[in-house]
């Protein structure tokens, strides 16, 4: 089996010692930066309780908001796969773009040329200082795995993803996809 490194655009799926990680427990995320400044990632399966349209009160269609991690929860991030209509698009690979022009994307949401299937919003990020998320591969606590779904990343990712990818890994992990997510309530 061929080592893969991290970098931008690969996925992270967290590893089922990491039960009880209130952040990460059960989490896959998109490495959407990874350079000797750090890594910067989103949670794309920890959908919160409300809209874009709760938050901003400027975008009048609901779409559903995630966590994206646990650093500066108070700002909003976005990806998406639409890089023709959103201006200031930085790529982070395989047809996967991070941010943009955000007056252009809420006039773009509300004249309904971007659906849910385009576009992922999120509060927070995850980060890694330098080296740190190369440790904590080291130390097991992240599978790392190609994005086969390249740019439909975006629709394709669900609450079920942590499972499907558990699935997807088979051996023990197919013990993993069937435990319930607090052992101790078992």
């Amino acid at each position: 089996m061929a080592i893969i490194l991290p970098k931008k655009g690969k996925l992270l799926i967290a590893e089922p010692a990491l039960t009880g990680d209130i952040s990460f427990n059960r989490s896959v995320l998109l490495l959407a930066e990874h350079n000797s400044n750090g890594s910067v990632a989103f949670i794309l399966n920890k959908p919160l309780a409300f809209g874009i349209n709760e938050l901003i009160q400027d975008i009048n269609i609901p779409m559903v908001v995630y966590n994206g991690g646990p650093v500066e929860q108070d700002n909003l991030y976005f990806i998406h796969s639409i890089p023709h209509l959103i201006d200031n698009s930085i790529e982070i690979a395989d047809g996967v773009y991070w941010g943009g022009d955000f007056e252009n994307v809420v006039s773009l949401i509300n004249e309904e040329k971007i659906t849910e299937d385009d576009i992922r919003f999120f509060l927070g990020y995850s980060g890694w200082s330098f080296e740190q998320l190369d440790n904590e591969l080291a130390s097991n606590s992240w599978i790392l795995v190609e994005n086969e779904y390249k740019d439909k990343i975006i629709k394709e990712s669900k609450t079920t993803f942590w499972k499907e990818k558990m699935q997807e890994l088979g051996g023990n992990y197919l013990l993993w996809s069937n435990a319930p997510e607090n052992p101790e309530l078992n």
